[in-house]
């Protein structure tokens, strides 16, 4: 069934699930998906069960770290796993009054890493500005997740790799995979290409090469119905073949679980993979996992300044359980003192060795 439905989807993926009016384009069906089924029917332990069996229910945050804010939604690419559902007809960005608001915050929190993520993030009109802004601000970590094509993608991006450097930026890049069948497979024809020449152009001003302080991770996502290999084991892969046969150098590689919400959960119910799935994370589940999943040290902060407990909740909508829900009305010490929101894709940060935007957990 999952072969013979591939070209179908890759047609498909042309444009973002909100755009071709998806029945999974309503978060409302994705949560009913999550909540019942076989969760209701008592097949699979719902998640606040399982975590409430090493008394870590209600999830409750820890000292924040990381401040991750998605400025739009807007993507020269349209994935397959895409959890945020992005693509170029994605409207949805960030307006300069919400980055001045988040500035506020930046300058005054206590969360030494700041993450900036979208779509791709430099789509937005004022991305520069906000970058610029934000580094005076002397963060310890600042971070852009990059999906690489974009630095080739116009000639008005071209300059990314000096602007990244000017301000000590922290590029983390996805790419799926080290060859150019897996990866156009996940992300689209032509993207290992340009993602070669976006890593060499970056390995040119200096990122990613060893003891420099310019630094270059990759982001690894599955490209089917199965959870993600060893860490180590794959960044020593990666790096191997990547140098060998482009000459590039990168300095980690963050293998990270895809979660069964938005165009992922479309594809694995569209392949008849989504039951296999639940139960794969489900049976991966490792309780040493829980503690430090990336809910417990971070905030993210959606396109029109909603606060959430990680980036996942926000694109299921689940804001944070707490009085303070927006970024105008941002409290450090109220926002500590909430109970996490949780739902069964939560398993996919708990599966294995564990899963964060950051890489493995435990």
């Amino acid at each position: 069934m999952e072969q013979s439905i591939l070209p179908q989807m890759k047609k498909a993926a042309k444009k973002s699930l909100k755009a071709r009016d998806g029945e999974l384009a309503s978060i409302n069906r994705q949560l009913d998906i999550l909540n019942g089924g076989i969760f209701a029917d008592g097949e699979l332990p719902y998640f606040k069960d399982k975590i409430a069996e090493i008394g870590h229910f209600p999830l409750r945050p820890q000292k924040l770290e990381i401040l991750q804010i998605n400025v739009g939604y807007m993507c020269n690419q349209v994935c397959e796993h895409c959890h945020v559902d992005a693509g170029p007809d994605r409207k949805e960005i960030m307006t300069k009054e919400t980055m001045e608001q988040c500035l506020e915050v930046i300058r005054n929190t206590g969360a030494h890493t700041l993450d900036l993520t979208g779509g791709a993030p430099e789509m937005n009109p004022n991305f520069k500005w906000f970058v610029e802004e934000a580094a005076k601000a002397g963060i310890q970590d600042f971070i852009v997740r990059s999906n690489l094509t974009i630095i080739r993608a116009n000639k008005k991006y071209y300059d990314l790799p000096e602007f990244f450097k000017k301000h000590n930026v922290h590029v983390v890049s996805s790419m799926p995979h080290y060859t150019r069948g897996k990866t156009d497979k996940q992300r689209g024809d032509g993207v290992f290409d340009k993602s070669i020449k976006a890593l060499q152009e970056l390995n040119a001003v200096g990122y990613g090469i060893p003891d420099s302080s310019l630094r270059l991770d990759l982001v690894y996502n599955p490209s089917g119905a199965f959870l993600p290999g060893d860490q180590a084991a794959m960044e020593r892969d990666f790096k191997k073949a990547l140098d060998e046969d482009f000459g590039i150098q990168f300095h980690n590689l963050f293998a990270i679980t895809n979660l069964p919400i938005s165009r992922f959960l479309d594809y694995l119910i569209a392949s008849d993979n989504y039951e296999d799935y639940m139960y794969a994370l489900v049976d991966a589940y490792n309780p040493a996992a829980v503690e430090n999943v990336m809910c417990t040290n971070t905030i993210s902060v959606s396109w029109d300044g909603w606060l959430y407990d990680c980036d996942f909740n926000q694109m299921l909508d689940l804001k944070v359980a707490n009085k303070i829900k927006h970024i105008k009305d941002y409290n450090e010490d109220l926002l500590n003192d909430r109970n996490i929101v949780i739902s069964q894709h939560c398993y996919g940060c708990t599966a294995g060795a564990g899963s964060s935007c950051q890489g493995t957990v435990a």
